[in-house]
């Protein structure tokens, strides 16, 4: 990505034709015109404050997590969905339909829901959350978070691009739009801010502030708000939450380098010891039952549903 960007920029005559760009090169210019401006928007407009050393280890690995997931992509030739896009356009659910200002509107609708359910099993297959839980261990949000991904994740969203490309039969020129647009929609709503109408623009969008929960320390908390660019998706399957975290980050996770984080995504989550988590299933069957003043006939119940609880927590680090 990066990589293509100096080739691209004419330097001897000023009457070159422009190049011609892909998907990742539009991306490539959409992060570094949004990068300046929203980090430039979160140091007037923060929405939360964090140590000054949180947010140094966050900018220098998310976006060294950023440089080595574009030049593995690079390496591995796998980011070029401008060129599936080159091949499959002609085929696919919506290459028939002849206005091309609708084909692109439903294309990148239909993007966005897809996106939101690869999130929303990112969450729910533990042997992909064990690559997505790179994302979630910044204990501080800005909007480098947005990159904050470990290469497995990044090589397995690309092949599900792809294979919507070739579903759906997207245009080239349409790849190249999404993918800029999309970027910058999830840099927006990492970002750390607040501003006017921002509840207003959060019936159509995902802002800051609903996808902050998304980062809460708790997974009852950020299990929630898959969305990448419409909040609507999570209105209709039901899992918007509009809470104030009052903790980011993971359970017992510290800050971590570059390559701390590379190691993290290879990590499977620690097994609970059977002792531990019996004492922590009862105290939660406890407060249950307190909760209803100790009524009897809910005693299996309380048990049940304290150790689905607990031991979804405990999977999670």
């Amino acid at each position: 990505m990066f990589s293509k960007l100096w080739s691209s920029i004419p330097l001897h005559a000023p009457d070159l034709p422009w190049p011609e760009l892909t998907a990742e090169d539009w991306r490539t210019y959409a992060i570094l015109a949004a990068f300046p401006l929203l980090l430039a928007l979160e140091a007037s407009f923060a929405r939360r404050e964090g140590r000054p050393r949180d947010y140094r280890q966050s900018y220098l690995a998310n976006c060294g997590l950023l440089l080595l997931n574009d030049l593995l992509l690079s390496l591995f030739s796998v980011s070029s969905l401008w060129l599936v896009a080159e091949s499959y356009s002609e085929d696919g659910l919506l290459s028939g339909i002849s206005n091309p200002w609708l084909q692109a509107v439903l294309a990148f609708v239909l993007l966005d829901l897809v996106l939101y359910f690869w999130h929303r099993i990112n969450h729910n297959v533990d042997w992909l959350w064990m690559f997505h839980k790179v994302h979630h261990s910044d204990r501080v949000m800005n909007a480098t978070t947005a990159f904050r991904l470990h290469f497995v994740e990044v090589f397995m969203t690309v092949a599900v691009k792809a294979l919507f490309i070739v579903a759906m039969g997207v245009k080239a020129s349409v790849v190249m739009a999404n993918e800029a647009i999309i970027t910058l929609f999830v840099m927006f709503h990492h970002a750390n801010l607040a501003f006017p109408g921002e509840r207003w623009l959060g019936r159509l969008a995902i802002v800051p502030y609903l996808h902050r929960v998304h980062h809460s320390v708790k997974r009852e908390e950020h299990d929630h708000t898959y969305g990448a660019v419409f909040s609507w998706w999570d209105r209709l399957f039901g899992t918007l939450a509009e809470v104030e975290p009052a903790e980011l980050g993971l359970k017992h996770v510290p800050g971590q380098n570059l390559l701390q984080l590379v190691h993290f995504g290879f990590r499977p989550p620690p097994a609970p010891s059977p002792q531990s988590l019996h004492s922590r299933i009862s105290e939660a069957a406890y407060f249950r039952a307190e909760k209803r003043g100790f009524a009897p006939g809910h005693e299996y119940r309380d048990w049940l549903e304290a150790e689905r609880e607990i031991k979804g927590c405990e999977l999670r680090p």
